[in-house]
């Protein structure tokens, strides 16, 4: 048995014209996909951001119940380490900076080898004591250490993203005809800030002559005009479609070495992101609209198995280590590690209609939510959000 986890850091499922057939953003590469997979119509989020979404799917249990971000606990029992135990080879390739930063701890070390491709967002990467200055007039927010690393980018094969990709088809050339094994290939695009290279912002022209790639987690002020938020989501259409190309070569990969038939493909986010919707750009400060918390998800089982097909039934992130565990023949009660995802096989199967009547999520000490998959309850942190207890380990 074989599995790739292919994940893209702030896909928002509302920009994909395979949910939303009038949505601006070409993605040819994840329609392709989408054509060899069960599509699920109902995947939500457990926990966000970035890493607590990370620990929901390493762990199977919803992080945002537990404590903030953070790294991976010294008590968590997870998905590559299980994987390992029983003989699959598991490894990673990412872009994603915040595994290398205090609170990222521990992740990537789960899986038996990694890769990280430098240079997102603040990854401390190009060293340069001459300050590169910040474009003006510009809007939303702009870090000096990116301005330092974008000096790197050239073409859009010289961004992290797209070598992430490229790092994954050389794992797979390298490792052609083996089998047990787990890859996770996880990019961090479409993620603030909005940069893709010119043949991709040309697919989304506009007037606006203002620099803004990277949005406030704010309400719109009086300068984030309609104008301008058109044309940030201009610029997260270009980054998602430069992405979107790179996954076309890992899918040519796979078609190359025939791994249709015996691989286990899943496509999903850890989060969305707000470009304007409801007044807001950014994340975590607001409401859990399904901007930001309903999320893609693709699922090619080997063979095609009802390619195409949707299911409705409600499900999570935290569903993916049950599923994979039992897509590799592994019983997860040996570990006696209480989960709260459920394996999606039974839907997969059509054995069941639903494996949940409800999905719990949202932020450490802010909003909690809760959704049938219909209608969704927004309870919102009042002041003075205490008792709150976080369970981890002390420093």
């Amino acid at each position: 048995m074989k599995a790739i986890l292919i994940m893209m850091d702030t896909c928002c499922r509302h920009m994909l014209r395979l949910y939303r057939p009038e949505a601006k953003a070409s993605t040819p590469n994840i329609d392709r996909l989408a054509e060899r997979s069960l599509v699920f119509d109902n995947h939500f989020i457990a926990s966000a951001p970035c890493m607590p979404a990370r620990r929901d799917i390493l762990t199977g249990r919803v992080n945002f119940l537990e404590r903030g971000w953070g790294p991976v606990e010294p008590y968590d029992v997870t998905l590559p380490r299980i994987l390992r135990e029983n003989g699959i080879f598991t490894h990673i390739v990412t872009d994603h900076s915040h595994y290398m930063e205090i609170g990222g701890e521990g992740y990537l070390q789960q899986y038996q080898t990694w890769d990280f491709q430098r240079g997102q967002e603040t990854d401390v990467w190009v060293s340069s004591i001459r300050d590169p200055g910040s474009p003006e007039p510009h809007l939303g927010t702009v870090f000096r250490q990116y301005q330092c690393n974008r000096t790197r980018f050239h073409t859009d094969a010289d961004r992290p993203t797209p070598r992430t990709f490229a790092s994954a088809v050389d794992w797979l050339q390298q490792n052609e005809g083996e089998d047990n094994f787990f890859l996770t290939v996880e990019a961090f695009d479409p993620h603030e800030p909005f940069d893709a290279s010119e043949e991709f912002r040309a697919m989304y022209p506009d007037d606006f002559d203002v620099f803004y790639e990277w949005p406030r987690y704010s309400a719109l002020n009086d300068q984030e005009t309609p104008e301008a938020v058109e044309h940030l989501r201009n610029q997260y259409c270009a980054t998602l479609s430069m992405a979107d190309k790179w996954l076309g070569k890992l899918l040519d990969e796979i078609d190359r070495q025939g791994m249709w038939e015996d691989t286990c493909i899943i496509f999903t986010s850890d989060h969305g992101h707000m470009l304007g919707e409801h007044g807001v750009t950014g994340k975590n400060r607001f409401h859990a609209w399904d901007e930001m918390c309903r999320i893609p998800l693709l699922v090619h089982m080997p063979g095609d198995f009802r390619a195409g097909e949707h299911i409705g039934a409600l499900t999570q992130n935290t569903d993916l280590f049950p599923t994979l565990l039992e897509c590799f023949g592994v019983d997860a009660q040996i570990y006696r590690t209480p989960i709260h995802g459920k394996s999606w096989m039974p839907l997969i199967k059509g054995e069941a209609e639903k494996i949940r009547d409800y999905a719990i999520y949202g932020w450490f000490g802010q909003p909690v939510n809760i959704t049938d998959g219909r209608y969704t309850y927004f309870r919102a942190a009042g002041k003075g959000n205490a008792p709150l207890n976080a369970y981890m380990a002390s420093l």
